[in-house]
């Protein structure tokens, strides 16, 4: 009897939730900034949207997003062939924040689906209920293989072209991946979980922006926070590994497949936990039963 009890306050409180975001309508006046209610409803929608989009479609626009972020690779390895011969190999690094963002404004402003910026927004209709588990797994699925099929695509172009071009040399491109995989597994995981969660907030932030120009900044900002600390993108992080392998034997396959599958993993965390879960919880633990 108490089970059942429980269910129905479950239930009930549920449906309070979904009554109180579907009654989070966006402010006539377009000074104001938008609630916690107006974000978190129209994050569920544009992922519920997502959901509904044929297999093939978000095969093929995650696809586009890893073509798309690989002119942020385009960028790293130029400025760092270009810039070794006037600063040391650490300010080089910091340089390259500055250039990472390319590919990030390209993909999220041209309604590409690339996995780190759509994980928490895919999540949040799971937690509504309005979407299963096993649905998520299964869009999450063609999404990164959408990504990482477009990212060994365009890795095998650029690390084609870039040295014809003399823009860039093999060994910028084996001093970008190493930069990737020189450390500790957990470390890795910490920086992919912290790259996840930063990922999750400009989603968020994007959707509370109200002019192009200010979505625009918040992706600069924060994919330039992570490029300059150096933390692990699973997406264009796959593109700087594998076109190292290609040209280094300082970088195996397993070892490739290995920091992949660390960053992937670590994105999610990230995305999941700290955002999607914790918004949608703090919106939730507001909500009062009458």
């Amino acid at each position: 009897m108490n089970k059942n009890n429980e269910e129905e306050e479950k239930k009930k409180k549920q449906e309070k939730v979904d009554q109180e975001i579907d009654g989070s309508d966006q402010q006539q006046d377009g000074t104001k900034t938008k609630s916690h209610g107006e974000i978190l409803k129209q994050q569920i929608i544009e992922g519920c949207e997502t959901y509904d989009r044929s297999w093939s479609s978000i095969l093929l626009s995650s696809f586009t997003a890893g073509l798309e972020i690989g002119f942020s690779f385009l960028m790293l390895a130029t400025l760092h062939h270009f810039a070794s011969g006037y600063f040391a190999e650490e300010v080089v690094f910091k340089l390259m924040a500055f250039v990472y963002p390319l590919g990030f404004i390209l993909v999220i402003m041209g309604q590409s689906i690339l996995f780190t910026e759509q994980t928490s927004l895919l999540t949040l209709p799971v937690l509504s209920n309005k979407r299963s588990l096993g649905s998520l797994f299964r869009i999450w699925g063609l999404v990164i293989l959408g990504n990482l099929v477009g990212g060994l695509l365009i890795a095998l172009t650029l690390v084609w072209v870039g040295p014809k071009l003399a823009i860039f040399t093999e060994l910028d491109i084996e001093k970008i991946g190493l930069h990737m995989v020189e450390y500790e597994v957990f470390t890795i995981l910490v920086s992919a979980i912290l790259a996840g969660w930063l990922m999750g907030l400009l989603s968020w932030l994007v959707t509370s922006s109200k002019e192009t120009v200010g979505e625009i900044i918040v992706i600069y900002l924060i994919t330039a926070l992570m490029g300059f600390t150096g933390l692990h993108h699973s997406i264009i992080g796959n593109i700087e590994i594998f076109s190292a392998m290609l040209v280094s034997p300082e970088i195996t396959i397993l070892e490739y497949i290995q920091t992949l599958v660390v960053i992937l993993a670590g994105n999610a965390i990230g995305a999941v936990f700290f955002v999607a879960l914790l918004k949608y919880r703090a919106f939730v633990f507001n909500v009062k039963m009458p």
